[in-house]
């Protein structure tokens, strides 16, 4: 009966002892792992660099821009896109072929290479 006893209580004391160093180890690395309070200047810093995102992307979805001159890419503001959009698919099949040979022309393959290496290389 004696030896029992000390068994039972050798176990409580090693989940005791367990339990502290988990709460010890949280301790510690909540300490450790808390980022400082944000100050004045860096909630400032914050917000502006929030607002340069917002009117950078109010700017990309408001404004047409060329995207590739060359291959013809434009950006279009989203309601000149849906009309645009509108307009060509009253015709599904004209559009989808359209639409076809635009894929085809943005993503063009380079030209080869020159059959003669350059007296350089």
């Amino acid at each position: 009966m004696m030896g029992n006893g000390r068994g039972f209580w050798s176990y409580v004391l090693a989940a005791v002892v367990a339990l502290g160093v988990v709460a010890v180890m949280v301790w510690a690395t909540r300490r450790v792992m808390t980022p400082p309070p944000l100050n004045a200047e860096r909630v400032a810093e914050r917000y502006k660099a929030l607002e340069e995102v917002r009117a950078t992307a109010h700017q990309v979805l408001t404004t047409p821009a060329w995207i590739n001159r060359d291959k013809g890419i434009v950006r279009l503001p989203v309601d000149v896109a849906m009309q645009v959009v509108e307009r060509e698919w009253r015709d599904p099949a004209a559009a989808r072929s359209n639409l076809i040979e635009r894929v085809r022309a943005a993503h063009a393959a380079p030209p080869a290479p020159p059959a003669q290496p350059s007296p350089y290389e």
